[in-house]
């Protein structure tokens, strides 16, 4: 364990009760919390595709979605919507408890 799984947690934490993250995420929410702290508020469904690909890669290389972002469908693009939700909501309770 590292100081990145906390993070990931809470990410993972943060998540609406409907989302369904794959199975064996672990390095997926990592790198999550990675753009947790490089992006915090700021982090984009974009930017959450983006790191979903470079973790599908090594799962799946030859999934259908690993495609730029804007090169989805709107029904697909919205699957990381609850993932950069979720990172945003984390990073307003890390600057929470930061005061």
């Amino acid at each position: 364990m590292t100081y990145l799984d906390p993070l990931a947690s809470l990410i993972r934490s943060c998540l609406p009760p409907d989302a369904d993250p794959p199975a064996g995420s672990d390095d997926l929410f990592r790198i999550y919390a990675v753009l947790l702290q490089a992006k915090g508020e700021e982090v984009t469904d974009e930017d959450v595709h983006n790191a979903w690909s470079a973790w599908m890669q090594s799962v799946d290389s030859t999934h259908e979605s690993l495609i730029p972002f804007w090169d989805l469908d709107p029904e697909t693009r919205a699957f990381d919507a609850p993932y950069a939700q979720a990172i945003r909501v984390a990073a307003r309770r890390m600057a929470r408890e930061a005061d």
